[in-house]
């Protein structure tokens, strides 16, 4: 098995990177969608929330209301680690029980976005990381998402920066132009995969 972290900025384009090495073959652990999943309704994980943040952040059917909660911890940095201390270790288990049940011959990419932020990178055989221009960055989250431009900077001021995430990566997908040019790239990065899985196999799992 190996065992890769994928992470990129916000408006990166590491979502569609996910996508591509799923259809590929990967076994892919979203740590947004678990994140989501720890939360639901009736979970510890959202009492955990609802006791440090208040009722007010629920929707009226008793859900979490993302958008309100968003609006607290992106303004606040105290408050944002107050969330993160609940979410993250819940979403670290729930990912090793997947990861667990993956076959030994798989290549296992862990879509983790705060990766860099968190001093995750020595969990995994190795980190791939999206990587665009923060000006694309921007354009993309107030073009394509609807953000304003400071609802924009502020979600970017929040997570590493640039360099902080290139400084933890073994491999790095460029995203910064057209989605057409985007495929090939994490068809090449795919075939690196596979074959430093099979490096590990035939070693004994050593790199």
């Amino acid at each position: 098995m190996l065992t890769v972290g994928l992470t990129g900025g916000i408006g990166a384009g590491k979502s569609e990177v996910s996508r591509l090495l799923a259809s590929y073959g990967a076994v892919l652990v979203d740590a947004d969608r678990i994140a989501r999943e720890v939360v639901e309704p009736g979970t510890p994980g959202l009492a955990a929330v609802v006791a440090e943040f208040g009722p007010e952040i629920l929707t009226p059917d008793g859900s979490l209301d993302r958008p309100r909660l968003g609006a607290i911890v992106f303004a606040d940095e105290k408050r944002l680690a107050a969330l993160n201390a609940i979410v993250h270790p819940l979403v670290r288990a729930r990912s090793a029980e997947l990861e667990a049940a993956a076959g030994p011959d798989a290549v296992v990419v862990n879509d983790v976005p705060l990766l860099a932020e968190n001093g995750l990178a020595p969990l995994y055989d190795l980190v791939v990381v999206v990587d665009a221009a923060d000006a694309t960055r921007l354009d993309r989250l107030v073009r394509l998402r609807g953000m304003t431009a400071d609802e924009a900077r502020a979600r970017m001021a929040a997570q590493a920066t640039r360099e902080e995430r290139l400084a933890v990566a073994d491999l790095v997908i460029d995203n910064d132009g057209p989605l057409a040019a985007l495929e090939p790239r994490v068809r090449e990065v795919w075939a690196e995969l596979c074959r430093r899985a099979a490096h590990g196999a035939r070693e004994g799992g050593q790199e």
